[in-house]
């Protein structure tokens, strides 16, 4: 009787591990068959090689994730790449040809100087796609530093608006401004904030027309601030994007339109704790800044 006790607990557990061999054997075929492989399957139901391919599985799946990732990574970095080799050729290529005319000895010297007028206006041109280029780069590593202290904003858009009311003007915006009174300071860089409101005013004498609304109130405890000027036939598939680093809607890409930056102006934001939204409303294109 013990004989065929001891016969049968053989054969129960000749069979579990035949089961279990034959699940491992299956799920070893699959991975030697080479290709990629999104999930092992089961050739042979058995609980506890079901447990193992499933951490198998687990591991597949973060890997082809991983892939997904480094592909996007690979074609961003190639993208951006053309995007700065492009940025930077066009002043260049401008600076270089204006060099050549200025060779010819029989040149005007109201002509020389208008040549030499815009080399140095295409200079400036490169040197601050290059400072931008840096900056982005200290602040998207951690290595741009902010000094946190009270800011008020009023003062600081009030000045902004007062320098850059002629080109404003010249550019034949119809500016409209509502700053509530007694507004209380932020917390905050005050460089940065200079910078983001800098920045929002030079995205739109690059990219907007007509009305230019300029508002800075307060809404559920925040201080916040908005530009909105006419959208210019902005879609929602683009809005989603005005925060990437080289986005522009500016298809050709002309030199002055770099889309660096909206994406400093995001990143000085959130370095800074604040909210930074851009929203289509109404035919009208709008960046809010909800202030910390």
């Amino acid at each position: 009787m013990l004989a065929v006790l001891l016969g049968l607990i053989c054969l129960l557990l000749g069979l579990r591990i035949y089961t279990v061999e034959r699940a491992l054997r299956g799920a070893a075929r699959q991975l030697k068959e080479g290709g990629k492989i999104a999930r092992l399957r089961m050739e042979t139901p058995n609980r506890s090689a079901e447990i193992l391919i499933a951490a198998v599985n687990t591991l597949l799946e973060d890997q082809a994730k991983e892939e997904t990732q480094h592909h996007n990574r690979e074609r961003d970095l190639r993208r951006q790449i053309a995007n700065v080799s492009h940025d930077l050729r066009t002043p260049l290529t401008s600076i270089l040809g204006y060099l050549q005319l200025l060779e010819d000895d029989d040149l005007f010297q109201e002509e020389r100087q208008n040549y030499l007028g815009v080399v140095k206006s295409r200079a400036k041109a490169l040197q601050s796609l290059i400072t931008s280029f840096y900056d982005l780069s200290r602040l998207e590593s951690g290595e741009f530093p902010l000094i946190r202290e009270p800011v008020d904003l009023e003062k600081v858009l009030s000045g902004l608006l007062a320098a850059f009311y002629d080109d404003l003007t010249h550019a034949g915006f119809e500016v409209q401004v509502e700053l509530a009174p007694a507004l209380p300071p932020i917390y905050g860089d005050s460089n940065a904030v200079l910078r983001i409101f800098t920045n929002l005013i030079r995205n739109t004498l690059d990219h907007g027309s007509g009305l230019l609304e300029i508002r800075l109130f307060q809404e559920d405890g925040h201080v916040v601030s908005s530009f909105a000027n006419d959208a210019g036939g902005m879609t929602d598939a683009e809005i989603v994007h005005v925060f990437d680093r080289f986005f522009t809607t500016d298809k050709v890409r002309t030199g002055r339109n770099t889309g660096l930056g909206l994406a400093i102006v995001k990143a000085l934001a959130d370095q800074m704790g604040c909210r930074a939204e851009a929203l289509l409303e109404e035919g009208r294109f709008l960046i809010r800044i909800v202030w910390s």
